[in-house]
């Protein structure tokens, strides 16, 4: 079923200091993510920004990586990029809920990840949406990836620049740190 609805862009942002991202690459249909990656890289080239890639198996496999290169500190984005297409079994099902769960909860922690993993009921519609020059859902997946380094870092000026609340905590009825000695 075709959409008619228009996708509203926002311009990329700009920064200060320079940008790292690490596209996680599930190469599986090759065909497809190498143009999802060249939408990405471009992306990422446009905002300025450093982009390494590395390989993994399969989309299950993304959120692992991604999850260990978030702790490395190396980066301060990632690129999701993979492809899923249905096939006779409810493997795609798993496939599909736990990659994208995956990436989800790691943005719940702050891990600023652009999701790229499509999931297609055939291969047409994956080229479709990977061309770079047609739906470019890998430069999406990189905008994205950049918008969020974007907040992370205006949020965490904001904690800098502002005094800290003291939240005062009661334990067993005195006040933190004033204990007896």
């Amino acid at each position: 079923m075709a959409s008619n609805t228009q996708h509203h862009e926002l311009a990329l942002p700009q920064f200060d200091a320079p940008v790292r991202l690490l596209a996680v690459v599930s190469p599986y249909y090759k065909d497809v993510t190498d143009g999802m990656l060249a939408g990405a890289r471009a992306t990422a080239q446009q905002a300025g920004a450093v982009f390494d890639v590395i390989e993994v198996p399969g989309a299950l496999e993304i959120p692992t990586a991604v999850g260990m290169a978030a702790r490395s500190g190396h980066y301060d984005g990632f690129v999701a990029l993979g492809c899923v297409i249905r096939g006779e079994t409810t493997h795609y099902d798993t496939v599909c809920n736990d990659s994208s769960r995956g990436l989800t909860l790691l943005g719940l922690q702050g891990v600023c990840v652009g999701n790229g993993i499509l999931t297609v009921e055939n291969l047409g519609q994956a080229q479709v949406r990977a061309d770079p020059d047609g739906q470019n859902k890998g430069g999406g997946a990189a905008a994205a990836a950049l918008h969020l380094v974007a907040l992370s870092r205006k949020w965490a000026g904001a904690r800098k620049d502002a005094a800290a609340p003291h939240d005062v905590i009661r334990l067993a009825g005195e006040l933190e740190g004033q204990g007896k000695a």
